[in-house]
């Protein structure tokens, strides 16, 4: 017995001194690299600070809508709904987004909704759409703006993200950025 506890103690001495104090301390280093040294991305506009890299609800129409949030764009408790696709409340939360979108957004068939404007991600937290998804909403905006849908569409071309060395991930529009530049015309 005393061959295999003694081993078993270091082993585990060991491990929680490395996850306790050695990653963290690596995580956090790493984070120092990064912009704005891994706070985040803050935006300020208006005198107001936001934050780039967490999605914000944005409800009137003059605005690109967000990604829906299950955690109510709360930082502080990201999460997702933890719904199947068969849940009954789930199907009629998701019903009721595209029966608001519908109405918000005359001329768009139901099929041409981009999923990810009726369903929240995982995280709750998601600050980017898909182009397509910024794009069936530019009708509704240049009709509230009074500016032309080639306008908005341009802002959209200029606010797309890239996929990483163009192989990861896919093209992206980070909402809040959208937003703003929509405010400065």
């Amino acid at each position: 017995m005393k061959t295999n506890i003694f081993p078993a103690i270091k082993l585990t001495l060991v491990t929680l001194i490395f996850f306790s104090a050695v990653y963290p301390a690596l995580i956090w280093a790493v984070a120092q690299l990064a912009p704005n040294n891994g706070h985040g991305r803050v935006v300020t506009a208006n005198g107001k600070k936001y934050y780039a890299n967490i999605g914000q609800t944005f409800t009137k129409d003059r605005f690109f809508n967000s990604r829906p949030s299950a955690v109510g764009y709360n930082a502080a408790g990201s999460g997702g709904s933890n719904k199947g696709p068969s849940n009954p409340e789930y199907l009629g939360i998701v019903q009721a987004r595209i029966d608001t979108f519908l109405v918000h957004n005359p001329g768009v068939d139901k099929k041409d909704i981009p999923v990810e404007l009726v369903t929240a991600s995982g995280s709750g937290l998601d600050p980017d759409i898909s182009p397509k998804a910024a794009l069936v909403q530019v009708k509704r905006i240049a009709s509230v703006r009074k500016v032309s849908e080639d306008k908005i569409k341009q802002i959209i071309d200029s606010n797309t993200e890239k996929p990483l060395l163009g192989l990861f991930g896919p093209d992206k529009v980070n909402v809040l950025s959208l937003n703003l530049a929509l405010e400065k015309l």
